[in-house]
């Protein structure tokens, strides 16, 4: 049988659906030499919220972390995840400043580069793309993201798969980010896209239903030649299934994986006291599968925030009417996929909606871009009526998002220099994409955040792989 690759996600999307991203540098470095040598494909360990949690709440330099990794890591690739035409940000940025990111991304040792965009418009994909295959990147991924509607058939997907073949990217993500992934679908879909496409399949499912370990082993037999997990201890729940038991499981099976199961048990140990000490940051309710996402098909993070804003305004006792609001909105607006940022923009609308007793008698400026054509296009047409209540007399664009952006790396640089503040690359970056954290950053106005009062702190420890001893230390949070 084939290999199948590993890509372990606990230092970027583990500790992301578990640990709200805040996992210090200081907590990564010490492992990576033993987990370097236990086979996995790649690491994904920057990209996503990394950027924006390093600088805004840990006072790190992002741009050091990522360097920081490279020199311990001689094995394994690494991965990032990159939201197309938004970056690591939450608004498209013009080119040149896409440019700029990827080349300096890559410069400082990224090998990987995953790409998706929220609504699956390739057309967000496209620069990202181009310039990380122009700067020489080792791998790049288009991502398809994976949801439930009338209107994300088989067919659609293949269609979208087949746009990012175009591009000329090296293989396919299918990305289930809510969980919603059956094991029937999972096989059924990368059979259709191994035929139709013709290029390697990753499949990353989180494991919020429960589903995700099966859908990952029917999509491995239908022919995924990657799959998504993370060690055990940041594993399962929101997050992934566990890397430990999908290895065991594909080799007791025949597949051959490549990855030395006795060694990720030793890194587990260390991970396991990781968690003992970001215990402050874990939500029990993260940890457990929620078989809701099935019925209302909205990921942990978007209900969370959804909970959040009725608490906010005493309103928890109207949460059955904003689940029931959230497909009616979803459906208004072409039915986009529930991912950064279409699941917030959808499920503060929602909660509007009901709030206010009158479906968009007040409509956020996300709201308001979306149907406008801001974010790009949605996946279905948006009805004609709800353009007109929510954009009046305007009318939506039909091109590409940031066709409408000014060059912009070259205002923020001196907008830097005018302010006294090291104009480098890496500054530039922080800045233009975070205008106003990134600022407070740069001029060391950022302290890192304490702990939560039950973090758990474990001490000095020796990881034994291969004869090789690896001292290793969880230092005091």
């Amino acid at each position: 049988m084939a290999r199948v690759k590993i890509i372990d996600l606990t230092m970027r999307d583990g500790h992301q659906s578990l640990l709200a991203t805040r996992m210090r540098t200081r907590d990564i470095l010490p492992i990576l030499e033993a987990f370097d040598s236990a086979g996995i494909y790649s690491f994904e360990v920057w990209g996503g919220a990394t950027f924006d949690v390093c600088h805004r709440f840990l006072n790190e330099n992002p741009w050091e972390r990522l360097r920081e990794i490279r020199k311990r890591v001689k094995n394994t690739l690494l991965q990032m995840l990159l939201r197309g035409q938004n970056l690591v940000g939450y608004r498209h940025y013009p080119d040149d400043v896409v440019e700029k990111f990827v080349k300096k991304t890559i410069e400082c040792g990224l090998d990987f580069f995953r790409i998706f965009d929220a609504l699956n418009d390739v057309r967000n994909l496209t620069s990202s793309i181009k310039f990380a295959k122009k700067y020489g990147a080792n791998h790049v991924q288009g991502a398809i993201c994976y949801t439930i509607s009338p209107v994300h058939t088989i067919e659609k997907f293949v269609e979208i798969a087949k746009g990012l073949a175009e591009l000329e990217v090296d293989s396919i993500c299918i990305k289930d980010m809510a969980g919603l992934l059956s094991p029937k679908v999972s096989y059924e879909l990368v059979k259709v896209l191994r035929k139709e496409v013709n290029l390697p399949i990753n499949v990353h499912s989180h494991y919020t239903s429960g589903m995700a370990s099966m859908s990952l082993l029917k999509a491995v037999e239908a022919g995924a030649e990657m799959i998504d997990t993370c060690m055990s201890p940041l594993a399962m729940g929101t997050s992934h299934p566990p890397t430990e038991t999908m290895v065991y499981a594909l080799e007791e099976l025949g597949y051959k994986t490549g990855v030395k199961l006795d060694v990720l048990l030793e890194v587990r140990d260390y991970f396991m006291r990781i968690r003992e000490k970001y215990a402050g940051y874990l939500d029990p309710i993260s940890t457990i599968p929620d078989t809701n996402v099935l019925v209302y098909q909205i990921p942990g993070g978007m209900f969370s925030n959804m909970i959040s804003q009725l608490k906010e305004q005493d309103a928890m006792h109207k949460l059955e009417d904003v689940l029931k609001e959230v497909p009616r909105v979803r459906e208004d607006f072409g039915y986009p996929p529930l991912v950064t940022p279409t699941s917030q923009i959808v499920g503060v609308q929602a909660v509007i909606n009901v709030l206010m007793g009158e479906r968009y008698k007040v409509v956020t400026r996300e709201s308001k871009d979306l149907v406008k054509g801001m974010y790009g296009r949605t996946p279905a047409p948006i009805k004609e009526e709800i353009v007109k209540k929510i954009l009046g007399d305007e009318r939506p664009i039909d091109l590409r998002p940031a066709d409408l952006l000014e060059p912009e790396f070259e205002k923020r640089k001196k907008e830097l220099e005018e302010k006294g503040i090291e104009a480098s690359e890496e500054n530039v970056l922080i800045y233009a994409l975070f205008p106003q954290t990134g600022l407070q950053f740069l001029m060391k106005q950022t302290k890192e955040e304490a702990f939560p009062p039950t973090s758990k702190v474990s001490g000095d420890f020796e990881v034994v792989v291969d004869g090789v001893k690896y001292s290793v230390s969880v230092k005091p949070a």
